[in-house]
């Protein structure tokens, strides 16, 4: 595979027929404008945003009333306005298929397996939403589920969007302590739990812990069944009931649909929580559907009937990306449990059996398929998969290489970046161009993303902050418990006046793509020079010996030094030698500045629970300092690895 050539182009039906290249043609006829080439497109959906977003509304037939205003105070990031007239509802427009075409495919490992179709999902929410009225919950209510990724919590998720109440979700494998910190915050009128999950095949037990969140939330709380015994459990749960006994006095009847202002709180998402209690991140309905509708239809060329695909649990933004995949009619193939149960190939199994037209997943996963030996493209007929995306972290040009190589060869594969602040990305794939190795094709219509210096200076061919320089109606509404604005002023806008500052390590490509170098808070500074965590990732874990890496700088004599730790694939020791090899790989793959100071063996590296290594955690612990919210992570207990190593004092 040549360096200089692009992994993959587009054909002629794509540039001329695809979903973007539809939308461009008609933004053109609807606004009397002429548009180059793509790159002139995204630049009039950035400079001519009023426009821009009133074309995604009408173009994929928003339900609802735009009103007369498209953006208000748009030149001032925090107190944009988009559509402030306009009336709607996200259930309703999630819900708009009928019929006995599938909505919604599930497999849970290899212990569940079943389907909904639009009809029964549509029944099923129309039962929720009256249980839900019963209760008493409406509009700016909260509802908080602890659920795995299957059918019945995306029916709870658009019951309670439908009365204009707040989702919020986490997945069941969190702690009692994580739950409640999450929750706890929010004051949630209603609980929903599963009975148990499964997990490498086994059966995962939560009835104490249920037991344990119902009691101190104080709500009712609605008892799934999935792994376990609901009937029995929910008798022991304080005003515990089971979701039969919860729908059980309402038939389906036609679905009712509260409008309400474009701005109205539609989700409750959580920061991860590794450096205190987690922040509580409230998004609008209006401004998650638009940004998520742009990006299915548009960037993933996602068409009606198609299948959708991503890798998720309920704690991960993600799975309220994959939601919103039924406002294009498209069907959401759902799965829950361990990606390497029975095998590897489960997944794959799963995409060859139902077809799957977008797969999405994350960074380590790729890695750990590529490492794991297997290649799909031999085994599994994709021959229907088009698109492949990967975010988590940033996806290496050596996995990019290997979903070509090993996957399929022909198919468009997109990193995309952005994340819980935003409900969706700054920047993924872009069917109108090439996919050059390593690269992240390039920026979200209608977002002015740029990478700035320290200075506030845009930066071509150096590395800097990624920012956004113009609002965008997928910003957060606010932050939970935080009246006035103090928590979101800091969190993105400190950095930089009227500027939004995420927080990533960036640099644009000749090519017009972008690489992101890691978080920028966990950037090293040996001798003063910035360098990304994930350059010296790209170049470890190439190595069979390597299964997972993690890197810090350590303060060290008035300076900053690099340390690196490695989790050592089965049989493998850190010699001499090796070190010797991992030192020369990253001197001649990165640059002699990137080679660690110390690189030291650990056994396991703290992640969340959507799989993201903690290098700030790490940092703290070897710096003495506490870790404020250990139950974040999906392993906390590997931070007691890195308490006190002697191989750090010298």
């Amino acid at each position: 595979m040549q360096a200089d050539l692009p992994l993959w182009v587009p054909d002629r039906e794509i540039l001329e027929h695809s979903p973007m290249a539809e939308f461009i043609a008609w933004c053109g006829t609807r606004f009397k404008a002429s548009f180059a080439d793509y790159d002139a497109f995204h630049d009039w959906s950035v400079s001519e945003r009023g426009h821009f977003w009133t074309a995604v509304w009408e173009h994929c037939k928003v339900i609802g009333e735009p009103g007369e205003r498209a953006l208000v105070d748009g030149e001032r990031m925090l107190d944009a306005r988009f559509f402030p007239d306009a009336r709607l509802n996200f259930a309703e427009n999630l819900l708009r298929k009928t019929g006995s075409g599938a909505a919604l495919i599930f497999r849970g490992e290899d212990k569940v397996s079943y389907q909904l179709s639009w009809a029964e999902l549509r029944a099923l929410v129309s039962r929720l939403q009256q249980a839900l009225k019963a209760q008493g919950i409406g509009v700016g209510d909260r509802v908080a589920a602890m659920m795995p990724n299957m059918p019945e919590t995306i029916a709870l998720m658009l019951a309670t969007a439908s009365v204009g109440a707040i989702w919020s979700s986490c997945s069941p494998d969190f702690g009692e302590q994580g739950v409640l910190d999450r929750f706890g915050q929010i004051a949630p009128k209603l609980f929903i739990a599963c009975d148990g999950y499964w997990y490498n095949g086994k059966r995962q037990d939560v009835d104490a812990k249920v037991r344990a969140v119902a009691k101190a939330l104080g709500v009712p709380t609605v008892i799934v069944p999935y792994a376990g015994d609901s009937a029995a459990l929910a008798p022991t749960v304080e005003r515990g009931l089971t979701l039969a006994d919860f729908i059980a006095d309402f038939a389906a009847e036609p679905l009712e649909f509260e409008r309400l202002p474009f701005n109205q709180p539609l989700y409750i998402l959580f920061s991860s929580g590794t450096t205190g209690v987690p922040k509580c991140i409230v998004h609008s309905a209006g401004g998650t559907l638009l940004q998520h509708l742009k990006e299915h239809r548009f960037h993933c060329g996602l068409r009606e009937g198609e299948r959708l695909f991503y890798f998720t649990t309920c704690g991960w933004m993600m799975w309220n990306w994959l939601a919103s995949g039924l406002a294009v009619g498209a069907t959401l193939c759902l799965y829950d449990g361990s990606p390497f149960y029975p095998d590897g190939n489960v997944l794959f199994d799963f995409a060859a059996a139902e077809r799957f037209a977008v797969f999405g997943t994350s960074a380590k996963y790729i890695d750990a398929v590529r490492k794991g030996g297997l290649t799909p493209s031999k085994t599994h007929d994709l021959s229907p998969l088009r698109l492949m995306t990967s975010t988590g972290s940033p996806l290496s040009p050596e996995g990019f290489s290997f979903v070509y190589e090993g996957i399929r060869s022909d198919v468009q594969l997109a990193s995309i970046s952005g994340g819980t602040d935003i409900v969706s990305c700054f920047v993924l794939g872009n069917p109108m161009k090439p996919v050059w190795r390593g690269e992240i094709q390039g920026s979200g219509l209608g977002l002015a993303v740029d990478v700035w210096n320290d200075e506030g200076r845009p930066v071509r061919g150096e590395k800097g902050e990624l920012v956004c320089t113009r609002a965008f109606p997928s910003m957060p509404v606010m932050f939970w418990n935080d009246p006035d604005g103090a928590k979101y002023r800091a969190a993105y806008f400190d950095r930089f006046d009227n500027i939004w500052c995420h927080g990533d390590f960036a640099e644009w490509t000749p090519h017009g793509g972008i690489v992101i170098h890691g978080r920028s808070d966990a950037t090293l500074n040996p001798g003063g020079v910035r360098i990304g965590t994930a350059e010296i990732y790209n170049q470890v874990e190439q190595m069979e010996e390597v299964a997972e890496a993690l890197c810090i700088g350590q303060d060290w004599e008035d300076d900053v030094r690099v340390v690196l730790f490695v989790r050592l694939a089965q049989g493998a020791e850190l010699t001499e030698q090796l070190s010797r090899e991992i030192k020369n790989r990253i001197r001649s793959g990165a640059s002699p500045r990137h080679v660690p100071a110390k690189i030291i063996a650990v056994a396991d590296i703290p992640r969340t629970k959507s799989g993201k290594i903690v290098e700030l955690a790490v940092r703290d612990v070897v710096h003495g300092r506490p870790v404020k919210n250990k139950e974040a992570l999906a392993n906390p207990e590997a931070l007691d690895l890195f308490a006190g190593l002697e191989a750090l004092k010298s």
